[in-house]
């Protein structure tokens, strides 16, 4: 599998959830428990991985995080 990065980065959302999860007052490991709620296998760190583009994120996962944070998924990814 070849790895890509996008500007130096995994992922596109990252900045975007930090912002949103910070806008709610939300840590981080309380963004992995209610991951976790949705079914998502996601620890803190994960978290924290996503937030700074070190880790991909799934397009099942960037729907979760859509739910949780109440973001839609064009804004999420910068497209709004």
């Amino acid at each position: 599998m070849k790895i890509y990065d996008y500007r130096g980065k995994k992922n596109i959302c990252g900045d975007r959830i930090r912002e949103a999860r910070i806008r709610r007052r939300m840590t981080q490991a309380d963004l992995a428990a209610k991951a976790q709620i949705e079914g998502l296998a996601l620890e803190r760190d994960s978290v924290s991985r996503i937030e700074i583009g070190t880790r991909f994120v799934a397009d099942f996962e960037l729907v979760v995080f859509s739910k949780i944070l109440g973001e839609s998924l064009e804004w999420l990814t910068g497209r709004e």
